[in-house]
């Protein structure tokens, strides 16, 4: 009886012929709309990858053969003065480093506050949770420029100017205030009914977070920490006021400093571009599944 139910669930999971047939009848019912859909997500997507294909033709030439053929031509001979010269002048391995350290602290303390934020105002219901939500709404509104000069006498103050834990503090703050956003809406229709039989079980609150709350959210946490990491290493205008020294500056410090220069080099500059787009693609195709599934968990939900 198990054999004969595990082979007609293998046989069943398997795709047969008419499957096939119903995917080919489909294809071939496609009307001249869809392909036009299809045709404009072609160039979408082409067009998206001009400026990469850009970059990877600029950055393995040499000046001369910029200065010759322009930048659309394919690479005469293939060339790492531009990448060598951008490492080693600007420290690169540090920079990156530096990016590292302060994106993936932002990406874990963020996660972690909103966490606790939410449990309290989704969940846990303190009094004026709507107005408290509506503050930080409004907060998550408010340009980054008006912060500013503010955050820049604070810090000088307690003596965090130039140094990573400024950058790591101001970006927790905010972007654990999206996220508390984002996750007191998802807690506020948690079934009430899974929390009241944890509670009747003698569960207190930080059980109730650890073993209930946390494992329910945690493709929507997952999908949270992605964008957090990737969203601060991108970070530029905080990073350059509050960081003056070369060994504490992030990548996209580094690469900005290349368009001061009196004459620019067009290859350093694709190179250095490159090697920053290097470490955040890695990243993501590290986390591509975890972040596809936490996007078609909530989705589901």
């Amino acid at each position: 009886m198990t054999s004969a139910t595990t082979t007609s669930a293998t046989s069943s999971a398997k795709p047969t012929k008419e499957d096939y047939k119903k995917i080919a009848k489909v294809k071939k019912n496609r009307s001249a709309g869809d392909w036009v859909i299809i045709a404009i997500l072609v160039i979408g997507g082409l067009a998206m990858l001009f400026p990469l294909i850009i970059i990877l033709l600029n950055a393995f030439k040499s000046s001369a053969d910029y200065n010759s053929t322009g930048p659309l031509s394919w690479p005469k001979e293939f060339s790492l003065t531009g990448v060598i010269k951008f490492w080693t002048t600007s420290a690169f391995p540090q920079k990156v480093w530096n990016s590292v350290w302060t994106s993936g602290l932002v990406a874990i303390f963020a996660v972690i506050l909103s966490i606790f934020n939410s449990f309290a105002l989704g969940i846990g219901r303190v009094k004026g949770r709507r107005w408290i939500i509506l503050l930080i709404m409004l907060a998550n509104m408010m340009p980054q420029e008006a912060m500013l000069y503010p955050l820049y006498i604070m810090f000088k103050a307690i003596g965090l100017y130039n140094s990573g834990w400024a950058i790591v503090v101001i970006f927790t703050v905010i972007q654990s205030a999206f996220g508390t956003y984002l996750l007191s809406s998802v807690y506020g229709t948690f079934p009430k009914a899974i929390l009241e039989a944890a509670a009747l079980d003698g569960a207190s609150r930080w059980k109730i977070l650890k073993d209930v709350v946390f494992p329910v959210s945690r493709p929507t946490l997952s999908v949270m920490l992605v964008f957090f990491f990737i969203w601060t290493w991108n970070e530029y205008m905080y990073p350059m006021a509050f960081l003056v020294d070369n060994s504490t500056q992030t990548v996209p410090i580094a690469v900005s400093a290349l368009s001061g220069d009196k004459l620019m080099d067009v290859t350093t500059t694709a190179a250095a571009s490159l090697l920053s787009i290097i470490p955040t693609l890695i990243f993501y195709l590290i986390f591509q599944r975890t972040l596809s599934r936490g996007i078609t968990a909530g989705a589901v939900k």
